[in-house]
């Protein structure tokens, strides 16, 4: 923990993620054949940038469920669902409304697109948070793919509070309460098993070059909303695991930290060449549980950490991390506009596909990063302090500074 009771690496991941997706999507639309031999490497593991969803997922875990570690470790009742609700609306709602609307006015004025039926189904399934429930509706609108996983993250801030409550229902502490926790993890996997066996999904028009719905069909029932719990749930399980060595800090904890960071790297690298949805075991997608595991032990051990976790929580990671649900929400939106709006955007094949490249990857970098700024100091962090006048008074202590700022 830093002076400012802040969680040491949690703003480093948040970072890392983020952009990792972004240059995901970036290194996909660059011509592998047009990459200098140098870069190649660099480019393919770009590429695996997709893995950062798990890490937010992993991230949000750990973050929400904290609070109720603390509170059942003390003896206390759970944090107030009413608070817990209230935050996460006024965090997710607004910036994620405002893109989606955008996205879809775009899509209709500048991609020619009819509002026929079932695009008018899939945007009021994304704007009711509930798109993650059905693969026609999985991609709430054509040109900004990413908003996808907000769906999942709702689910996922749904079933938490319902794990804790069997938890704290069974009077438990320290590490009986964590082991309980594995059975809560173990009933998020059994569900997603039955969801892949009995929900199958048929051939027709299946697969990427259908579009957007047919790879959501491609990618369900693997991707549901039970299997990205259990993702979350690993970070939650990591928090409760960071209560309870908080206090112990030292250089072990650098070390074990740095090296489950290091991990994630090496989790990537190996998965070159396969899927970028890296399905692991049970096929929940991004090497599960490997890699939500190597994430977990690094937020569970960088808080306690002596030099790493303040060293990768420089200021530029705290800057990035501020404005991260920005970047996520709105970068997919920007490469389609400059590929819309500017002459020979992406196209990357031939001789001066590399320059075209690195330029146009450049703008899209700074626009981004200029649109997640605005969205973050005139929307969302307006917003978030607005909601919090509504909260009922009650106790803050339990939440770390560095939680009530960008979580």
């Amino acid at each position: 923990m830093t002076t400012d009771n802040r969680l040491l690496g949690a703003d480093f991941l948040r970072a890392t993620a983020c952009l990792g997706v972004l240059l995901h999507h970036l290194a996909f639309r660059m011509d592998m054949k047009a990459v200098p031999d140098a870069a190649e490497p660099v480019l393919r593991f770009l590429v695996y940038g997709s893995f950062g969803v798990t890490v937010f997922f992993v991230l949000s875990g750990f973050l929400l469920a904290r609070p109720f570690w603390l509170a059942l470790d003390a003896g206390k009742p759970m944090p107030s669902l009413r608070t817990y609700a209230l935050r996460r609306l006024a965090r997710i709602v607004p910036g994620f409304w405002l893109a989606l609307v955008v996205s879809l006015l775009l899509d209709l004025w500048l991609g020619g697109k009819v509002l026929d039926g079932e695009r008018i189904i899939r945007f009021v399934a994304g704007l009711f948070l509930v798109s993650d429930w059905h693969w026609v509706t999985l991609f709430p609108v054509d040109n900004n793919g990413p908003l996808w996983s907000i769906g999942f993250e709702v689910t996922a801030y749904l079933l938490l509070p319902l794990g804790m409550a069997a938890v704290f229902a069974l009077k438990a502490r320290q590490w009986p309460a964590r082991l309980a926790w594995l059975a809560v993890i173990g009933a998020a996997l059994i569900v997603h098993l039955l969801v892949v066996q009995f929900a199958p999904i048929d051939e027709v028009e299946r697969g990427w070059s259908h579009g957007l719905v047919g790879g959501a069909k491609a990618w369900m029932p693997r991707f549901n909303p039970i299997g990205f719990f259990a993702i979350f749930a690993v970070g939650s399980l990591a928090a409760g695991i960071q209560v309870m060595i908080q206090k112990h800090r030292g250089i072990g904890m650098d070390v074990v930290g740095g090296l489950a960071v290091l991990a994630t790297a090496i989790i990537m690298a190996v998965n070159i060449g396969g899927l970028t949805e890296g399905f692991g075991w049970l096929g929940i997608p991004y090497a599960f549980p490997i890699m939500p595991l190597a994430v977990g032990l690094a937020l569970a051990t960088l808080p306690s950490s002596l030099y790493l976790g303040r060293v990768l929580d420089n200021a530029l990671a705290l800057f990035i991390a501020r404005i991260s649900f920005g970047i996520y929400i709105w970068h997919f939106l920007i490469m389609w506009l400059i590929e819309k709006l500017v002459p020979g955007a992406f196209k990357t094949s031939g001789d001066e596909g590399w320059e075209t490249w690195l330029q146009t990857s450049g703008l899209v970098l700074a626009a981004t990063v200029i649109v997640a700024t605005l969205s973050f100091y005139l929307l969302e962090q307006p917003v978030v302090r607005w909601a919090r006048t509504l909260e009922r008074t009650g106790r803050r202590g339990d939440e770390p500074a560095g939680v009530r700022a960008v979580n």
